[in-house]
């Protein structure tokens, strides 16, 4: 069961409406579309369908989202409330950039193997495919990352740990890529083949250890020569 909780926020893709039925009824309707839209794509699902597996009628389903897009963006626009909490308590704990980066890995991964579903669809959004969509959604998720690397990069040249001959938002973006490639990789079937094309197949299942190359490579990459 996937639990999404509806925040109040300045960005409502939902009716009144849809706030007003019962929570089963809300989480039904969810649950099937995050469903849906997994297994099918964004082009191939139909509302009617979703409207139909979740046991109410295609005329409901209208009085709670205009459209089949904004279903979908109330759906993503949730699981970035999720994924902004984890980034806030990553950055809470961190210690430094490199505790940081290996904070995130973790983090990618638990939150790839807890909402399967609601990564794909993240992911999905960042395709061209759906490019349209995105842009009805808030910047502030892929605010905090930026900040939150180039703040620990800053700290990390004040106390020694990092280069200050490379610029930090140059290495805030290449660490940020790997954190997205990473994602993808535990999320896209292409990727993951991929993944184990480069570091075989007995190796794909040692995430622990593919995270601990990974922070590695990047604090050989950041640290002081």
């Amino acid at each position: 069961m996937t639990e999404i909780i509806l925040k109040s926020n300045q960005l409502k893709f939902h009716k009144e409406t849809f706030e007003k039925t019962t929570e089963d009824r809300r989480q039904k309707v969810l649950e099937v579309a995050i469903d849906a839209f997994a297994l099918n794509g964004y082009n191939a699902t139909s509302i009617n369908d979703i409207a139909k597996n979740a046991g109410i009628s295609i005329g409901a389903m209208y009085s709670y989202f205009a459209s089949k897009e904004d279903l979908f963006l109330t759906i993503i626009n949730n699981a970035y409330f999720l994924m902004e909490e984890i980034l806030n308590e990553v950055k809470e704990s961190s210690r430094d950039i490199y505790d940081c980066v290996e904070r995130m890995l973790s983090a990618s991964r638990e939150f790839s193997f807890q909402y399967p579903k609601l990564n794909q669809l993240y992911l999905d959004l960042t395709t061209q495919a759906l490019a349209p969509l995105s842009v009805r959604l808030s910047s502030k998720l892929e605010r905090i990352t930026p900040r939150m690397l180039c703040d620990f990069i800053k700290a990390g040249v004040e106390e020694g740990i990092v280069n200050d001959k490379a610029d930090k938002s140059v290495m805030a973006y290449c660490i940020d890529n790997i954190f997205m490639l990473y994602q993808f990789s535990l999320s896209s079937d292409y990727y993951k083949e991929r993944l184990k094309i480069f570091i075989g197949e007995e190796k794909v299942s040692e995430v622990k250890d593919l995270e601990k190359g990974i922070v590695s490579f990047i604090r050989a990459a950041l640290e002081v020569k």
